[in-house]
């Protein structure tokens, strides 16, 4: 029985005919998939290795295939092999936007960004992908509940506290759901956001597409977990998008309307990313997603400032403050 080493070499060596090649790690990703850069004769390509005991190329190849007849820039599927879970693709290189965005570059990267996300949104669904369905957007707001306040901070909510939470989760949901829904990559931020030379980005880690809210991909781009904007950035870029996208659909949303769908979903995203930034930190022995929590939660507590309706809420974080800062 052949290690997981030997299964990728054995793998490769049978594809290119020769075992002349190198292999390297090309990234991390928070899943069970690893990343391999292999180089054979002066090529380069990407290897994903998905264990097919913990993940399914099954999402992936459907919704890359989706994506590239829509001429999405996303790798390209040269070979698989769906049994061992190994996938080889393309190289769209190693420079992800985190490594390059600056004040000089932003506003022109971003724009590209959004430009990608755009067509991407209206990318035919020949086979329908999952819906980003009430159940779906309220469980993942749990997260914060259970990993976050539960594990992380060793803190037992009382019975008003658990009320303040549901109250806020159904108040959130509502905004989401009356969304105009679409095609949404669920992870659209800058380590997902390769630079490229050529169709500027190139857009990787798309296998959780849904069918859900549309401005939920533009909170994960600008309110990103691992990079901070001014609010004016953000605001002209919500601007851009929304302009754009009125013009593609013959719409007329405006932007009021849009900034409120933005920011509930703002809160509803981060919700998500802290309670998982915990599990990967106590489940899955993944502790660097730990040091992206202040900002995350600085988005939150940004949210929290801004509406009446989430007074109680935002009690709620205010109290937490002490322990947050113990940790």
């Amino acid at each position: 029985m052949f290690n997981r080493q030997s299964q990728r070499q054995h793998w490769l060596a049978d594809h290119f005919g020769h075992r002349n090649f190198t292999l390297a790690p090309a990234s991390a990703d928070a899943s069970f998939r690893q990343y391999f850069r292999v180089i054979s004769n002066d090529r380069s390509l990407i290897l994903m290795d998905a264990p097919p005991e913990q993940e399914d190329l099954t999402a992936f190849i459907r919704v890359q295939q989706m994506l590239i007849k829509h001429h999405i820039h996303v790798p390209e599927i040269f070979a698989k092999n769906h049994e061992q879970g190994f996938l080889l693709l393309s190289d769209l290189g190693s420079t992800q936007y985190l490594d390059v965005l600056d004040d000089n570059n932003a506003m022109a990267l971003y724009q590209q960004a959004i430009d990608s996300l755009l067509k991407l949104q209206t990318t035919p669904q020949t086979t329908p992908l999952p819906k980003y369905s009430q159940a779906l957007l309220h469980d993942e707001m749990c997260l914060f509940d259970e990993w976050f306040i539960g594990a992380h901070l060793g803190y037992d909510l009382n019975d008003k506290q658990q009320r303040v939470l549901r109250e806020t989760r159904q108040w959130l949901l509502g905004y989401a759901l009356e969304q105009p829904q679409v095609m949404v990559h669920r992870d659209y931020h800058s380590r997902n956001l390769m630079l490229t030379e050529e169709n500027n980005p190139g857009i990787i880690d798309f296998q959780d597409a849904v069918h859900g809210p549309f401005s939920y991909d533009l909170v994960s781009l600008l309110k990103d977990c691992y990079i901070c904007w001014p609010d004016d950035f953000i605001d002209a870029l919500c601007d851009y998008f929304l302009t754009q996208y009125n013009k593609i659909h013959h719409d007329t949303l405006t932007l009021k309307q849009f900034m409120n769908w933005f920011h509930t979903m703002t809160a509803q995203r981060h919700l998500k990313t802290i309670g998982i930034f915990c599990r990967l930190h106590y489940r899955d022995d993944k502790s660097n997603y730990l040091n992206d929590i202040p900002r995350t939660l600085g988005y939150l507590k940004k949210v929290a400032d801004m509406y009446p309706e989430l007074y109680e809420f935002n009690q709620l974080l205010t109290s937490l403050q002490p322990k947050i800062k113990a940790r």
